[in-house]
Protein backbone atom coordinates (compact mmCIF):
# COMPACT_ATOMS: atom_id res chain seq x y z
CA UNK A 1 0.00 0.00 0.00
CA UNK A 2 1.36 3.43 -0.94
CA UNK A 3 1.21 5.93 1.92
CA UNK A 4 0.67 9.60 1.05
CA UNK A 5 2.00 12.58 2.96
CA UNK A 6 -0.36 14.74 4.99
CA UNK A 7 -0.89 18.39 3.98
CA UNK A 8 0.67 21.22 6.05
CA UNK A 9 -2.35 23.53 6.28
CA UNK A 10 -2.54 24.52 9.97
CA UNK A 11 -1.24 27.88 11.23
CA UNK A 12 -0.61 29.19 14.75
CA UNK A 13 -4.22 30.24 15.37
CA UNK A 14 -5.57 26.87 14.21
CA UNK A 15 -3.15 25.01 16.48
CA UNK A 16 -3.96 27.14 19.54
CA UNK A 17 -7.69 26.66 18.95
CA UNK A 18 -7.33 22.89 18.55
CA UNK A 19 -5.38 22.73 21.81
CA UNK A 20 -7.93 24.90 23.63
CA UNK A 21 -10.78 22.85 22.18
CA UNK A 22 -9.25 19.68 23.57
CA UNK A 23 -8.69 21.16 27.04
CA UNK A 24 -11.65 23.45 27.77
CA UNK A 25 -14.36 20.83 27.33
CA UNK A 26 -12.61 18.21 29.43
CA UNK A 27 -11.55 20.41 32.33
CA UNK A 28 -14.41 22.72 33.10
CA UNK A 29 -17.32 20.37 32.55
CA UNK A 30 -15.91 16.99 33.58
CA UNK A 31 -13.05 17.26 36.10
CA UNK A 32 -13.92 20.06 38.57
CA UNK A 33 -16.48 18.03 40.52
CA UNK A 34 -14.32 14.93 41.16
CA UNK A 35 -11.33 17.16 41.94
CA UNK A 36 -13.32 19.11 44.55
CA UNK A 37 -14.38 15.80 46.09
CA UNK A 38 -10.73 14.80 46.52
CA UNK A 39 -9.13 18.12 47.53
CA UNK A 40 -12.02 20.08 49.04
CA UNK A 41 -11.16 23.74 49.56
CA UNK A 42 -7.57 22.97 48.53
CA UNK A 43 -8.68 22.42 44.92
CA UNK A 44 -6.92 25.56 43.70
CA UNK A 45 -3.64 24.20 45.09
CA UNK A 46 -4.29 20.97 43.20
CA UNK A 47 -4.93 23.01 40.07
CA UNK A 48 -1.58 24.74 40.57
CA UNK A 49 0.25 21.41 40.94
CA UNK A 50 -1.43 20.06 37.81
CA UNK A 51 -0.45 23.25 35.97
CA UNK A 52 3.22 22.93 36.98
CA UNK A 53 3.35 19.32 35.78
CA UNK A 54 1.55 20.32 32.59
CA UNK A 55 3.97 23.21 32.04
CA UNK A 56 6.99 20.93 32.28
CA UNK A 57 5.35 18.39 29.99
CA UNK A 58 4.46 21.16 27.55
CA UNK A 59 8.02 22.51 27.48
CA UNK A 60 9.45 19.04 26.87
CA UNK A 61 6.84 18.26 24.22
CA UNK A 62 7.32 21.59 22.46
CA UNK A 63 11.09 21.18 22.10
CA UNK A 64 10.69 17.62 20.86
CA UNK A 65 7.87 18.53 18.47
CA UNK A 66 10.02 21.24 16.88
CA UNK A 67 12.80 18.69 16.36
CA UNK A 68 10.47 15.94 15.08
CA UNK A 69 7.56 17.70 13.28
CA UNK A 70 5.74 14.54 12.18
CA UNK A 71 2.53 12.82 13.25
CA UNK A 72 2.70 10.69 16.38
CA UNK A 73 3.81 12.96 19.25
CA UNK A 74 5.64 11.16 22.07
CA UNK A 75 5.37 7.88 20.19
CA UNK A 76 7.91 9.36 17.76
CA UNK A 77 9.98 11.15 20.43
CA UNK A 78 10.33 8.04 22.60
CA UNK A 79 11.26 5.92 19.59
CA UNK A 80 13.92 8.36 18.40
CA UNK A 81 15.43 9.28 21.79
CA UNK A 82 14.96 6.21 24.00
CA UNK A 83 14.39 3.31 21.62
CA UNK A 84 11.53 1.55 19.80
CA UNK A 85 10.00 -0.05 22.90
CA UNK A 86 9.57 3.23 24.78
CA UNK A 87 8.08 4.93 21.75
CA UNK A 88 5.70 2.04 21.32
CA UNK A 89 4.70 2.11 25.00
CA UNK A 90 4.02 5.86 24.81
CA UNK A 91 1.90 5.39 21.70
CA UNK A 92 0.03 2.50 23.29
CA UNK A 93 -0.70 4.52 26.44
CA UNK A 94 -1.82 7.52 24.42
CA UNK A 95 -4.14 5.62 22.10
CA UNK A 96 -5.75 3.59 24.90
CA UNK A 97 -5.95 6.44 27.41
CA UNK A 98 -7.22 9.01 24.98
CA UNK A 99 -9.73 6.60 23.51
CA UNK A 100 -11.18 6.45 27.03
CA UNK A 101 -11.14 10.27 27.07
CA UNK A 102 -13.05 10.33 23.79
CA UNK A 103 -15.74 8.14 25.34
CA UNK A 104 -15.87 10.40 28.41
CA UNK A 105 -16.35 13.50 26.28
CA UNK A 106 -19.02 11.80 24.17
CA UNK A 107 -20.87 10.86 27.36
CA UNK A 108 -20.58 14.45 28.59
CA UNK A 109 -22.37 15.53 25.42
CA UNK A 110 -25.10 12.97 26.07
CA UNK A 111 -25.46 13.75 29.77
CA UNK A 112 -26.01 17.47 29.18
CA UNK A 113 -28.02 17.23 25.97
CA UNK A 114 -30.46 14.43 26.89
CA UNK A 115 -29.67 12.77 30.24
CA UNK A 116 -32.30 10.03 29.89
CA UNK A 117 -30.65 8.80 26.68
CA UNK A 118 -27.05 9.84 27.31
CA UNK A 119 -25.45 6.78 25.71
CA UNK A 120 -27.50 7.05 22.52
CA UNK A 121 -26.66 10.73 22.13
CA UNK A 122 -22.99 9.97 22.87
CA UNK A 123 -22.79 7.44 20.05
CA UNK A 124 -24.51 9.85 17.66
CA UNK A 125 -22.01 12.57 18.60
CA UNK A 126 -19.10 10.25 17.82
CA UNK A 127 -20.56 9.43 14.39
CA UNK A 128 -21.11 13.10 13.48
CA UNK A 129 -17.69 14.27 14.67
CA UNK A 130 -15.87 11.41 12.97
CA UNK A 131 -17.60 12.46 9.76
CA UNK A 132 -16.43 16.07 10.17
CA UNK A 133 -12.84 14.97 10.81
CA UNK A 134 -12.99 12.65 7.78
CA UNK A 135 -13.44 15.49 5.29
CA UNK A 136 -10.27 17.33 6.33
CA UNK A 137 -8.38 18.71 9.31
CA UNK A 138 -8.86 22.32 8.15
CA UNK A 139 -12.64 21.86 8.43
CA UNK A 140 -12.12 20.37 11.89
CA UNK A 141 -10.04 23.41 12.91
CA UNK A 142 -12.73 25.79 11.62
CA UNK A 143 -15.48 23.95 13.51
CA UNK A 144 -13.35 23.90 16.66
CA UNK A 145 -12.76 27.67 16.37
CA UNK A 146 -16.51 28.32 16.37
CA UNK A 147 -17.04 25.96 19.30
CA UNK A 148 -14.22 27.43 21.42
CA UNK A 149 -15.43 30.98 20.86
CA UNK A 150 -18.97 30.06 21.92
CA UNK A 151 -17.82 28.14 25.01
CA UNK A 152 -15.52 30.92 26.18
CA UNK A 153 -18.44 33.35 25.99
CA UNK A 154 -20.56 31.01 28.13
CA UNK A 155 -17.77 30.54 30.67
CA UNK A 156 -17.30 34.29 30.91
CA UNK A 157 -20.98 34.59 31.83
CA UNK A 158 -20.56 31.85 34.47
CA UNK A 159 -17.56 33.64 35.99
CA UNK A 160 -19.38 36.98 36.15
CA UNK A 161 -22.50 35.39 37.66
CA UNK A 162 -20.52 33.27 40.12
CA UNK A 163 -18.24 36.01 41.38
CA UNK A 164 -20.86 38.75 41.53
CA UNK A 165 -23.92 36.77 42.59
CA UNK A 166 -25.32 35.17 45.76
CA UNK A 167 -22.82 33.05 47.74
CA UNK A 168 -25.14 31.90 50.53
CA UNK A 169 -25.42 28.35 49.12
CA UNK A 170 -21.70 27.60 49.50
CA UNK A 171 -21.04 24.43 51.51
CA UNK A 172 -17.57 23.36 52.68
CA UNK A 173 -16.75 19.68 52.17
CA UNK A 174 -17.10 17.96 55.54
CA UNK A 175 -14.05 15.69 55.46
CA UNK A 176 -10.37 15.86 56.37
CA UNK A 177 -8.20 16.61 53.34
CA UNK A 178 -4.53 15.63 53.34
CA UNK A 179 -1.67 15.73 50.83
CA UNK A 180 -2.89 12.54 49.17
CA UNK A 181 -6.27 14.11 48.40
CA UNK A 182 -4.62 17.20 46.92
CA UNK A 183 -2.32 15.08 44.73
CA UNK A 184 -5.24 12.90 43.64
CA UNK A 185 -7.17 16.02 42.63
CA UNK A 186 -4.10 17.22 40.73
CA UNK A 187 -4.11 13.95 38.81
CA UNK A 188 -7.79 14.31 37.97
CA UNK A 189 -7.30 17.93 36.90
CA UNK A 190 -4.31 16.95 34.78
CA UNK A 191 -6.85 15.15 32.58
CA UNK A 192 -8.02 18.65 31.71
CA UNK A 193 -4.61 19.97 30.71
CA UNK A 194 -3.55 17.17 28.38
CA UNK A 195 -5.19 18.69 25.30
CA UNK A 196 -2.05 20.49 24.14
CA UNK A 197 -0.69 17.09 23.08
CA UNK A 198 -3.10 17.26 20.17
CA UNK A 199 -0.97 20.05 18.69
CA UNK A 200 2.16 17.90 18.74
CA UNK A 201 0.41 14.86 17.27
CA UNK A 202 -0.68 17.01 14.31
CA UNK A 203 2.93 18.00 13.61
CA UNK A 204 2.88 16.74 10.04
CA UNK A 205 -0.04 19.06 9.19
CA UNK A 206 1.38 22.29 10.68
CA UNK A 207 2.99 25.09 8.67
CA UNK A 208 6.48 26.09 9.90
CA UNK A 209 6.28 23.47 12.69
CA UNK A 210 9.62 24.34 14.35
CA UNK A 211 8.25 27.80 15.19
CA UNK A 212 4.50 27.22 15.31
CA UNK A 213 4.22 24.13 17.54
CA UNK A 214 6.17 25.39 20.61
CA UNK A 215 4.35 28.75 20.54
CA UNK A 216 0.93 27.14 20.09
CA UNK A 217 1.46 24.67 22.94
CA UNK A 218 2.42 27.36 25.46
CA UNK A 219 -0.34 29.76 24.35
CA UNK A 220 -3.00 27.05 24.58
CA UNK A 221 -1.78 25.95 28.02
CA UNK A 222 -1.70 29.52 29.37
CA UNK A 223 -5.17 30.22 28.04
CA UNK A 224 -6.62 27.05 29.54
CA UNK A 225 -5.02 27.73 32.95
CA UNK A 226 -6.49 31.23 33.04
CA UNK A 227 -9.97 29.91 32.21
CA UNK A 228 -9.77 27.05 34.75
CA UNK A 229 -8.64 29.35 37.54
CA UNK A 230 -11.41 31.89 37.00
CA UNK A 231 -14.13 29.25 36.71
CA UNK A 232 -12.84 27.29 39.73
CA UNK A 233 -12.80 30.42 41.90
CA UNK A 234 -16.34 31.32 40.83
CA UNK A 235 -17.56 27.77 41.51
CA UNK A 236 -15.94 27.56 44.95
CA UNK A 237 -17.32 30.97 45.96
CA UNK A 238 -20.85 30.04 44.90
CA UNK A 239 -21.20 26.33 45.75
CA UNK A 240 -18.28 25.72 48.09
CA UNK A 241 -16.18 22.58 47.85
CA UNK A 242 -19.03 20.41 49.15
CA UNK A 243 -21.60 21.67 46.69
CA UNK A 244 -19.16 21.45 43.81
CA UNK A 245 -18.21 17.87 44.69
CA UNK A 246 -21.86 16.79 44.84
CA UNK A 247 -22.95 18.38 41.56
CA UNK A 248 -23.15 16.37 38.35
CA UNK A 249 -23.69 19.61 36.39
CA UNK A 250 -21.65 22.04 38.51
CA UNK A 251 -21.58 25.08 36.23
CA UNK A 252 -25.34 25.00 35.73
CA UNK A 253 -25.65 24.78 39.51
CA UNK A 254 -23.29 27.75 39.91
CA UNK A 255 -25.49 30.14 37.91
CA UNK A 256 -28.65 28.84 39.58
CA UNK A 257 -27.23 29.28 43.09
CA UNK A 258 -25.84 32.69 42.17
CA UNK A 259 -29.34 33.91 41.24
CA UNK A 260 -28.97 33.74 37.45
CA UNK A 261 -31.02 30.64 36.77
CA UNK A 262 -31.97 31.93 33.33
CA UNK A 263 -28.37 31.21 32.31
CA UNK A 264 -28.61 27.48 33.15
CA UNK A 265 -29.93 26.37 29.70
CA UNK A 266 -27.21 28.44 28.03
CA UNK A 267 -24.59 26.76 30.22
CA UNK A 268 -25.92 23.32 29.25
CA UNK A 269 -25.63 24.20 25.58
CA UNK A 270 -22.10 25.45 26.27
CA UNK A 271 -21.25 22.15 27.96
CA UNK A 272 -22.43 20.21 24.92
CA UNK A 273 -20.39 22.42 22.59
CA UNK A 274 -17.29 22.21 24.80
CA UNK A 275 -17.40 18.44 25.09
CA UNK A 276 -18.02 18.14 21.35
CA UNK A 277 -15.01 20.37 20.62
CA UNK A 278 -12.87 18.32 22.98
CA UNK A 279 -14.08 15.09 21.38
CA UNK A 280 -13.24 16.43 17.92
CA UNK A 281 -9.66 17.32 18.90
CA UNK A 282 -9.20 14.04 20.78
CA UNK A 283 -10.23 11.91 17.82
CA UNK A 284 -7.86 13.93 15.64
CA UNK A 285 -4.94 13.21 17.97
CA UNK A 286 -5.66 9.51 18.53
CA UNK A 287 -6.07 8.85 14.81
CA UNK A 288 -2.71 10.55 14.02
CA UNK A 289 -0.86 8.47 16.62
CA UNK A 290 -2.59 5.39 15.22
CA UNK A 291 -1.34 6.42 11.77
CA UNK A 292 2.25 6.75 13.03
CA UNK A 293 2.17 3.36 14.78
CA UNK A 294 0.68 1.70 11.70
CA UNK A 295 3.46 3.17 9.55
CA UNK A 296 5.98 1.43 11.81
CA UNK A 297 4.17 -1.90 11.76
CA UNK A 298 2.85 -1.84 15.34
CA UNK A 299 -0.75 -1.66 14.10
CA UNK A 300 -2.34 -3.03 10.88
CA UNK A 301 -0.86 -1.41 7.76
CA UNK A 302 -4.28 -0.37 6.45
CA UNK A 303 -4.47 2.22 9.26
CA UNK A 304 -1.58 4.11 7.60
CA UNK A 305 -3.68 4.97 4.54
CA UNK A 306 -4.16 8.68 3.74
CA UNK A 307 -7.24 9.77 1.78
CA UNK A 308 -6.22 10.98 -1.72
CA UNK A 309 -8.71 13.87 -1.67
CA UNK A 310 -9.06 14.94 1.95
CA UNK A 311 -5.44 14.21 3.02
CA UNK A 312 -6.48 12.63 6.32
CA UNK A 313 -5.70 9.15 7.74
CA UNK A 314 -9.23 8.03 6.95
CA UNK A 315 -8.89 4.36 7.90
CA UNK A 316 -7.42 5.31 11.28
CA UNK A 317 -10.16 7.88 11.89
CA UNK A 318 -12.92 5.39 11.06
CA UNK A 319 -11.35 2.71 13.27
CA UNK A 320 -10.94 5.10 16.20
CA UNK A 321 -14.48 6.39 15.75
CA UNK A 322 -15.87 2.84 15.78
CA UNK A 323 -14.03 1.91 19.00
CA UNK A 324 -15.07 5.15 20.73
CA UNK A 325 -18.70 4.61 19.70
CA UNK A 326 -18.68 1.16 21.33
CA UNK A 327 -17.13 2.54 24.53
CA UNK A 328 -19.55 5.47 24.61
CA UNK A 329 -22.40 2.99 24.64
CA UNK A 330 -21.02 1.11 27.65
CA UNK A 331 -18.54 2.96 29.91
CA UNK A 332 -18.96 5.15 33.02
CA UNK A 333 -17.95 8.83 32.75
CA UNK A 334 -16.02 9.39 35.98
CA UNK A 335 -14.12 6.09 35.86
CA UNK A 336 -12.87 6.98 32.39
CA UNK A 337 -11.28 10.20 33.70
CA UNK A 338 -9.02 8.45 36.24
CA UNK A 339 -7.98 5.71 33.82
CA UNK A 340 -7.24 8.21 31.07
CA UNK A 341 -5.21 10.42 33.44
CA UNK A 342 -2.94 7.54 34.47
CA UNK A 343 -2.30 6.39 30.90
CA UNK A 344 -1.58 9.93 29.69
CA UNK A 345 0.74 10.66 32.64
CA UNK A 346 2.72 7.57 31.58
CA UNK A 347 2.82 9.03 28.07
CA UNK A 348 4.23 12.32 29.37
CA UNK A 349 6.71 10.52 31.62
CA UNK A 350 8.26 9.15 28.43
CA UNK A 351 8.11 12.62 26.84
CA UNK A 352 10.08 14.11 29.73
CA UNK A 353 12.63 11.29 29.70
CA UNK A 354 13.03 11.86 25.96
CA UNK A 355 13.51 15.62 26.42
CA UNK A 356 16.19 14.97 29.03
CA UNK A 357 18.37 13.45 26.28
CA UNK A 358 18.33 16.60 24.12
CA UNK A 359 21.57 18.51 23.67
CA UNK A 360 22.08 22.28 23.70
CA UNK A 361 22.30 22.23 19.91
CA UNK A 362 18.89 20.54 19.84
CA UNK A 363 17.35 23.39 21.88
CA UNK A 364 16.85 21.40 25.06
CA UNK A 365 14.69 22.89 27.84
CA UNK A 366 16.21 23.92 31.17
CA UNK A 367 17.62 20.86 32.95
CA UNK A 368 15.04 21.02 35.75
CA UNK A 369 12.05 20.97 33.39
CA UNK A 370 12.09 17.28 32.32
CA UNK A 371 13.19 16.21 35.82
CA UNK A 372 10.30 17.96 37.56
CA UNK A 373 7.95 16.86 34.79
CA UNK A 374 8.95 13.19 35.08
CA UNK A 375 8.78 13.16 38.89
CA UNK A 376 5.44 14.96 38.78
CA UNK A 377 3.99 12.41 36.37
CA UNK A 378 5.03 9.54 38.68
CA UNK A 379 3.87 11.11 41.96
CA UNK A 380 0.57 12.47 40.64
CA UNK A 381 -0.12 9.31 38.61
CA UNK A 382 0.21 6.99 41.59
CA UNK A 383 -1.93 9.32 43.71
CA UNK A 384 -4.96 8.64 41.51
CA UNK A 385 -7.73 6.29 42.78
CA UNK A 386 -6.34 2.78 43.18
CA UNK A 387 -8.72 1.35 40.58
CA UNK A 388 -7.41 3.78 37.96
CA UNK A 389 -3.79 2.97 38.86
CA UNK A 390 -4.31 -0.79 38.67
CA UNK A 391 -6.25 -0.56 35.39
CA UNK A 392 -3.59 1.69 33.89
CA UNK A 393 -0.75 -0.60 34.95
CA UNK A 394 -2.61 -3.60 33.54
CA UNK A 395 -3.12 -1.91 30.17
CA UNK A 396 0.53 -0.82 29.96
CA UNK A 397 1.65 -4.35 30.90
CA UNK A 398 -0.60 -5.77 28.20
CA UNK A 399 0.93 -3.41 25.66
CA UNK A 400 4.45 -4.42 26.71
CA UNK A 401 3.51 -8.09 26.45
CA UNK A 402 2.12 -7.62 22.94
CA UNK A 403 5.32 -5.86 21.93
CA UNK A 404 7.45 -8.69 23.34
CA UNK A 405 5.42 -11.40 21.63
CA UNK A 406 5.58 -9.62 18.27
CA UNK A 407 9.34 -9.17 18.48
CA UNK A 408 9.83 -12.88 19.13
CA UNK A 409 7.70 -13.97 16.17
CA UNK A 410 9.99 -14.63 13.18
CA UNK A 411 9.33 -12.34 10.21
CA UNK A 412 7.62 -13.91 7.23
Amino acid sequence: MVSMELTRGLGLRDCVVIGLGAMIGAGVFAALGPAAGAAGSWMLLALGIAAVVAYCNAQSSARLAALYPVSGGTYVYGRERLGPFWGYLAGWGFVVGKTASCAAMALTVGSYAWPEHAHVVAVAAVVVITGINYVGVQKSALATRVIVGSVLAVLAAVVVAGMGGNHSAAVVLDSEIGPYGVLQAAGLLFFAFAGYARIATLGEEVRDPQRTIPRAIMLALAGALAVYTLVAVAALLTLGSGGLAAAHDPLARVVEAAGAGWLAPVVRVGAVLAAAGSLMALILGVSRTTLAMARDGHLPATLAAVHPRYSVPHHAELAVGAVVAVLAATVDLRAAIGFSSFAVLAYYLIANLSAATLSTAENRPARWVPVVGALGCVVVGFSLPIGSVLAGLAVLALGAAVYGVRRNIPAG
